[in-house]
């Protein structure tokens, strides 16, 4: 169930943090930004167990998902700004 529920968190953290971080090099189509947002709710989750934040097998919540999300779009709009293109 863990997993099902860091996907769940990490749609609703991709939408939010679209809105808090919009711009022109960002994913723009609703599902690239979901996908990213759920690899955020992943990249909060064990970095915050990591960081011992979380105990092994909890998940992180909306605003460490958020955090995370805001994470991946700022590294995926330098990578696609420095490209010139989209990945």
């Amino acid at each position: 169930m863990g997993i099902i529920w860091t996907i769940i968190i990490g749609f609703i953290a991709g939408v939010i943090a679209k809105f808090i971080m919009p711009g022109g090099n960002e994913p723009t189509g609703f599902v690239l930004t979901t996908i990213l947002g759920i690899v955020g709710a992943f990249v909060a989750t064990y970095l915050g167990q990591g960081l011992g934040w979380y105990r092994p097998g909890e998940g992180a919540g909306l605003v460490g998902a958020v955090i995370g999300a805001i994470i991946v779009l700022f590294v995926y709009g330098l990578m696609a700004g420095r490209s010139g293109r989209a990945i």
